[in-house]
């Protein structure tokens, strides 16, 4: 009896299962988060709207915002972490930066700037420490692609390595970060979508690339996949839907079992549009978006809500079991599953 009136006077979210359980780490910030990555259980950054930079360094305890000089006015979209000095942040938008920190935020290098007014830079991803990808919507219907090898300090434009061109309409969302997926030797998997969706696949740190196609709900600009993993070169999710009707969940997960080449929908699909998804390990998957979250236990056959909490984006640690979640107003909420 006393669980049963805790679960009806807490927020419903916290007793939606046994095994899973949110944990308020921040609230109430004047940043939109997009930008998320775990290092491990202690160290985490964050990115998002109004040149924002988070970090922690004792597992969401404390945060120190940061807002580099000179850009205040970004929305970075997309960080990558190495530890708690180590950070490189990209924003969406014209002009286009990618910057660099070796000091824990107090100076950041500018390492990449595009002027062009059609530039839009979508997110960043890296094999190990030293090779990394970028990539952004089209021009003249050729992806943006950029490559760095030397962990950032610089970026070569490597947008006619993939020569398919993209449909007119088709593009990329960058409302989590995580429209790309990297893994170490240097396979990429690249998420389109808007009026066509398409997995476009690199396995050799993209210098030759395969579209495959991706069934998921598609046909204007509002829809498509919004985040994609990989659990390894074999096993895959892609996540996404209608954001501007979030609540709908027609055709908008998906799973793969042969590196992106095929599409199945799962028997009990998320409960809405989803911005970001995380395999925790090879059964357990984590989706989010801003009509709340939803968990796999069966490889992403079957889902689960468990909250209804709105966020953009969701991470599981690199080293540790540290599993977070970002979103707007400056929430970033801790889920521990147990």
């Amino acid at each position: 009896m006393k669980k049963l009136l805790w679960c009806l006077i807490m927020a419903p979210f916290f007793c939606a299962s046994q095994t899973q359980t949110f944990s308020v780490l921040n609230e109430n910030s004047k940043t939109s988060l997009r930008g998320l990555s775990v290092v491990d259980n202690r160290v985490t950054w964050v990115s998002g709207s109004n040149g924002a930079v988070g970090k922690t360094v004792d597992g969401g305890a404390t945060w120190q915002w940061i807002k580099p000089k000179g850009y205040e006015k970004l929305d970075f979209r997309d960080i990558e972490a190495f530890n708690e000095k180590e950070a490189i942040i990209v924003n969406a938008g014209s002009p286009a930066y990618v910057l660099k920190t070796v000091d824990g935020g107090e100076h950041w290098i500018e390492t990449y700037k595009n002027a062009d007014t059609a530039i839009f830079l979508d997110c960043l991803g890296f094999w190990d420490k030293n090779k990394a990808i970028i990539f952004g919507d089209p021009i003249n219907n050729q992806m943006k692609l950029l490559k760095s090898v030397d962990a950032g300090k610089s970026w070569q434009d490597i947008s006619s390595n993939l020569q398919i061109p993209l449909a007119k309409g088709e593009a990329a969302f960058a409302a989590s970060g995580t429209t790309i997926k990297t893994l170490p030797g240097g396979k990429t998997w690249i998420a389109s979508g808007g009026t066509k969706s398409n997995i476009y696949f690199s396995a050799d740190y993209g210098t030759s690339w395969q579209r495959f196609k991706c069934p998921i709900l598609q046909g204007e600009n509002s829809t498509g996949p919004f985040s994609i993993d990989f659990y390894d070169a074999k096993n895959g999710v892609v996540v996404g839907g209608n954001y501007v009707k979030d609540k709908e969940n027609s055709n908008n997960v998906l799973i793969t079992n042969d590196g992106g080449k095929n599409w199945l929908e799962p028997k009990i699909p998320v409960a809405g549009y989803r911005s970001g998804v995380a395999y925790i390990n090879k059964n357990t998957l984590v989706a989010t978006g801003t009509s709340g979250t939803d968990i796999s236990i069966d490889g992403g056959k079957t889902w689960k809500h468990i909250s209804d909490v709105s966020f953009n984006s969701v991470q599981k640690a690199k080293k540790g079991n540290m599993v977070v979640l970002a979103g707007n107003k400056g929430f970033i909420y801790k889920l521990e599953i147990k």
